[in-house]
């Protein structure tokens, strides 16, 4: 007997028919002496649905009433999949996030968990009830209801899982597990019967959108072992770990990730003193703008050229934001480019192995694609390419890294 976390998204619980099927495969892990908690999301679409009718009457809606208002969704699937348990004989409660008391932050929209009180739902568990709450979701220190952000089901789950020292926490979605890239980009990807926290953070961190990446952080930090499952066909799926397999068998690269939302900013001709850096890069951050990679070239000149790269969504904002400071600095130009993606070999192989970033340029070079950045971490490469190029160099690294699925 175990006790499991089961976390299902929107689309597994879309419409009452899906309702019914979680619910079925839910009496089965019941049936067979386990102790059960599910987490779930509103139906597909009503979140937006919600966000919607909110800014119908203000385009920026009050942080604090919005949260009031989404919540509403998860509240209405809980109470469904619930009744559709209790119709099958499985006794059955479900709970708001503030009536688990899901305690967070204050910070409206993008709240975070700070402590989760098990003691209501052990009881139910010790008394032979499946628990379903609501994901997304918690409450303040002055009772307000607050939200955890766009996916924060999935951080609902791997949370409740640690409170509950969960044997598993199961993340129920539209894929059958993690893939060495994305199917719909490579026929020949493979799913992987294991990764570990590291690989799928960057894995997230760099594009895959399998997991949000505060669950995957969360899981980490208090080892849950999570597994990513198909809501409706039958698999192992993959699980995430921390144990890294150190045996002949393990892979030096993991997968590949890529990301089409990226731009490119550069500023040219800054003089090359102390401190440049932060009077690039500080005005961006103080617009709330994200940096990701950072290239910066000394010319003979004394002055230097000065490259970094945001979310597509913001490079307007960060382009004004440089075209004052390039005014400031008395520089010669400022260009930026929003024809660019990001690709990354991600692998915890990568730590004893060498030659393994020559390898990638090598791939990229034989299908003449040039290499605008380069960040590298200790699992992890990431280059810039045209975007025009991204499928095709996550094709040649797919099969250079030998990531190809074998056919009979």
């Amino acid at each position: 007997m175990a006790l499991i976390v089961q976390k299902f998204g929107g689309t597994s619980v879309g419409s009452v028919e899906r309702i019914e099927q979680v619910a079925e495969k839910v009496k089965k892990f019941r049936d067979r002496g386990d102790d059960i908690v599910v987490v779930v999301s509103a139906m597909s679409g009503e979140t937006n649905r919600l966000i919607g009718l909110a800014k119908a009457i203000n385009p920026q809606p009050d942080p604090r009433e919005l949260d009031v208002m989404v919540s509403t969704g998860e509240q209405v699937t809980i109470a469904l999949l619930a009744m559709a348990l209790i119709k099958r004989g499985v006794p059955a409660v479900s709970y708001t996030g503030n009536q688990v008391r899901i305690l967070t932050d204050s910070a409206f929209t993008k709240a975070r968990i700070l402590q989760i009180d098990s003691q209501n739902i052990m009881g139910d568990l010790k008394a032979g009830r499946v628990v379903v709450v609501a994901g997304f979701q918690g409450v303040d220190e002055q009772g307000n209801i607050t939200t955890l952000g766009r996916g924060g089901s999935d951080t609902t789950g791997v949370a409740l899982a640690a409170a509950l020292k969960a044997d598993e926490c199961q993340i129920y979605t539209d894929v059958d597990g993690v893939y060495t890239t994305d199917p719909r980009v490579v026929a020949k990807a493979r799913r992987l019967e294991k990764i570990t926290f590291e690989e799928m953070l960057e894995m997230a961190s760099l594009g895959s959108k399998v997991l949000q990446i505060r669950s995957v952080e969360f899981a980490g930090k208090y080892n849950v072992p999570l597994r990513v499952l198909h809501s409706f066909q039958e698999g192992p799926g993959t699980l995430i770990t921390l144990d890294e397999e150190e045996s002949m068998e393990q892979p030096i690269i993991s997968g590949i990730a890529f990301n089409r939302d990226e731009a490119k900013l550069t500023i040219r001709g800054v003089p090359d003193n102390p401190g440049v850096a932060f009077k690039i890069l500080g005005p961006i951050g103080a617009a709330n703008v994200e940096v990701d990679m950072i290239v910066q070239n000394v010319a003979h000149d004394n002055t230097t050229d000065f490259t970094f790269t945001v979310n597509r969504n913001d490079y307007e904002k960060a382009l004004s934001v440089l075209k004052e400071t390039a005014q400031t600095l008395s520089a010669r130009e400022v260009s930026g480019d929003t024809n660019i993606a990001k690709v990354s070999i991600v692998g915890v192989g990568m730590r004893s192995h060498a030659g393994v970033a020559s390898c990638m340029f090598e791939a990229l070079a034989k299908e003449s694609i040039n290499i605008q950045m380069i960040s590298t971490s200790e699992i992890k490469v990431s280059v810039v390419i045209e975007e025009k190029y991204l499928e095709l160099a996550v094709r040649a690294l797919h099969t250079a890294f030998e990531l190809d699925a074998v056919t009979a």
